[in-house]
C-alpha cells in the first residue's frame, strides 16, 4: 500500500484525491492546503489527517507526495520532498523557470527519488492509442503533427498577469505531445502571436492567440495553434501524418448522436471543460504512478521532460519576441 501527501485541496487536488480513493494499492493519509477550509473539507472524505506541508515531509509514514499548489511554490516544495526522500508526482510546470527548473532536477537526481510531471494528456486513451501506433510503424516515418488546442473563453487577467504567459502556461501540454507524437526532439521554434481575444491579455504582456512551429533535426514538422477563446467549447484535436498513412484525433462530444434533418447534420457540442474532457486522463496518469512506485520502476514523464517543454516554451516567447526561428 502506498501512502500518499496531497499539497493542494483545490480543483487539481480534489481530480487525484477521487482517483486515489478509488484505489486499492494506495491511500492518502495527509492533506495540506494553504487555505485551511479546503483541507478541512476534504480530509474527512479521505480519512486523513489535515497536517502542515513541513509536517507531510517528516511523516514516516508518507511514501510519496501529490503537488498540485501553485506553480510557484513548486520549487521548495520539490527540494523539501526531495530531502525527505518522498516520491514526487509534481503538477505542470515544474516551475516558470527553466533554471529553477533545473535546479529541481539537480534536487530529484540527487536524492535518487521517483519524479513524474504531470502532463496528463499523455494518458488520454486516444491519444495514447495514437503514439502506440505510430510507436508500432502504423504510419511509417512522422513527416507532419498538426495539434489544435483551444479553450472555450480566457481565465482572469489575475490569472494571465502571474500565468508565466501562454507558452508556459497553455501551450506547454503541447510543447510535451509534440515531443510525444514526434518520437524525436525539436531543434527549431518558430511562433507568432497577438491578443485578439481581450486587449488586455496584451496589456498583461501576453498573447491569447498563438501559431508555433516545431522543426526536428530530420526535418519533421509540428504545427500548434492555441486561442484563449472557442465559441464552440473546449477544442483539442490532434493530426498526425506519416509516410504510409494519417492518424486523427478528434474532439469528445457530450453526445455521439447525431440529428439529421433538410437542414443538415447536427452534432452535440464539445465537452466544454478540461477537466471533463481529459477526466480518464487525470485517473490514468495517477494510476501509472502509483503502479510505477509499487513496482518500483520509474514514472514517466520525467522531471527531464517538464525541463523539455519548458525550454520549448522559452525559445517559443523568444521567437515571439524578436520574430525570429529560435534554435534548441
Amino acid at each position: 500500500m502506498i501512502s500518499l501527501g496531497l499539497l493542494g485541496c483545490g480543483r487539481i487536488g480534489k481530480v487525484h484525491a477521487r482517483t486515489v480513493r478509488g484505489l486499492d494499492t494506495a491511500r492518502i493519509v495527509a492533506v495540506a492546503d494553504a487555505v485551511p477550509a479546503a483541507a478541512d473539507a476534504l480530509a474527512p472524505q479521505l480519512g486523513a489527517d489535515v497536517n502542515t506541508p513541513e509536517a507531510i515531509m517528516a511523516r514516516t509514514d508518507v511514501d510519496a507526495v501529490i503537488i498540485g499548489t501553485p506553480t510557484s511554490t513548486h520549487y521548495d516544495l520539490i527540494h523539501a520532498a526531495a530531502a525527505a526522500g518522498k516520491a514526487i508526482f509534481c503538477e505542470k510546470p515544474v516551475d516558470l523557470s527553466s533554471d529553477r527548473t533545473r535546479d529541481c532536477v539537480a534536487a530529484v537526481a540527487q536524492a535518487g527519488v521517483p519524479f513524474m510531471t504531470a502532463f496528463n494528456r499523455r494518458f488520454d486513451p486516444n491519444f495514447a492509442h495514437m503514439q502506440a501506433r505510430i510507436a508500432g510503424g502504423e504510419i511509417g516515418a512522422v513527416e507532419l503533427v498538426t495539434i489544435l488546442s483551444r479553450d472555450p473563453s480566457p481565465p482572469p487577467i489575475s490569472y494571465i498577469a502571474q500565468s508565466g504567459g501562454l507558452f508556459r502556461d497553455m501551450m506547454i501540454h503541447d510543447f510535451d505531445m509534440a515531443r510525444f507524437l514526434l518520437g524525436e526532439e525539436p531543434v527549431r521554434v518558430y511562433a507568432v502571436g497577438a491578443a485578439l481575444v481581450d486587449p488586455a491579455i496584451g496589456a498583461a504582456g501576453d498573447v491569447d492567440t498563438a501559431a508555433v512551429t516545431l522543426t526536428t533535426a530530420r526535418g519533421a514538422i509540428c504545427q500548434i495553434s492555441n486561442s484563449r477563446r472557442a465559441t464552440y467549447g473546449y477544442d483539442q484535436r490532434v493530426e498526425v501524418h506519416g509516410a504510409g498513412g494519417m492518424l486523427r484525433a478528434d474532439n469528445l462530444r457530450e453526445t455521439t448522436v447525431e440529428f439529421a434533418s433538410p437542414d443538415g447534420f447536427t452534432t452535440a457540442p464539445t465537452l466544454n471543460f478540461f477537466l471533463e474532457r481529459y477526466e480518464a486522463a487525470y485517473a490514468a496518469e495517477m494510476r501509472h504512478f502509483i503502479t510505477a512506485l509499487s513496482e518500483g520502476v520509474a514514472p514517466s514523464p520525467a522531471i527531464e521532460d517538464g525541463l523539455k517543454a519548458q525550454l520549448i516554451a522559452d525559445a517559443a516567447a523568444e521567437s515571439l519576441k524578436t520574430g525570429r526561428p529560435v534554435e534548441l
